[in-house]
């Protein structure tokens, strides 16, 4: 018997670079907050069995009234964020306790997450137990040399083999549990902090690989003001097109 999925949504964030006083999970595009377009893709998956909502500080009894009024019924726990990205995964991971499951950490400001990429990190988790969504970049990657005057170019990477790291990123919980309590052990972590999960497992688990599952140009991670409009638009395609019609598969 398989152990049980479960969605993680990484709501933590304020909102600042959008310019928004308020969380950006709770603005509004295409007629519902990002939050809820996020919960709706793990509510409709059959692979997910339970959604964990780590939220900002403040703001949870407002999370608790858009799962009620939804109907969301897999929500087991809505928790309060940390003041990191890491710290929210690790109060995350503590609010699932031991029990061996498999956990999907995604940014809920990532809202056009297509059911495809959920089923294909489950499938991964059967037999890996680390996975990451990514997709092939299409714009070269310099290094940056700092010189007297400014920059210049110091190599440029070969782009066949570079990707852009995206989320859910998937683990068999007790990797991740013994990353992180690796990671905060280590007293050097806080000052040299992993900028996502995937980092933190690379870091203190250099052994086991972190399999790769192809993501989707659509799932894009809503930070800027203008990537509220981009959102907007790949909804309103979405309505028109149906995914699996002309949606394109990351190559």
């Amino acid at each position: 018997m398989s152990s049980r999925s479960v969605g993680v949504l990484l709501a933590g964030g304020v909102g600042q670079r959008v310019g928004l006083a308020t969380p950006k999970q709770l603005v509004e595009v295409a007629g519902r907050t990002i939050l809820e377009h996020s919960l709706a893709v793990f509510e409709g998956a059959p692979e997910i069995d339970e959604i964990v909502v780590l939220m900002t500080p403040g703001y949870t009894d407002r999370v608790r009234e858009i799962v009620a009024r939804g109907g969301y019924r897999k929500v087991s726990k809505i928790v309060e964020g940390g003041a990191s990205r890491t710290e929210s995964t690790w109060r995350a991971l503590q609010a699932l306790g031991t029990e061996e499951c498999d956990v999907l950490l995604h940014d809920a400001v990532r809202p056009l997450l297509e059911p495809r990429i959920i089923a294909e990190c489950v499938r991964a988790l059967r037999t890996h137990q680390a996975v990451n969504v990514a997709i092939p970049s299409s714009d070269t990657v310099l290094v940056a040399e700092p010189v007297p005057d400014g920059e210049v170019i110091g190599e440029v990477l070969d782009r066949s083999r570079l990707r852009r790291s995206q989320t859910p990123q998937c683990f068999k919980l007790s990797v991740i549990r013994e990353a992180y309590e690796r990671a905060l052990a280590d007293p050097e972590f806080g000052g040299r902090p992993a900028t996502d999960d995937c980092g933190v497992v690379l870091r203190y688990l250099p052994d086991v690989p972190i399999h790769l599952v192809p993501g989707s140009e659509r799932n894009i991670k809503i930070t800027h003001p203008a990537d509220l409009h981009i959102a907007e638009l790949l909804f309103k395609l979405a309505a028109e097109v149906p995914v699996g019609e002309g949606a394109d598969r990351a190559g």
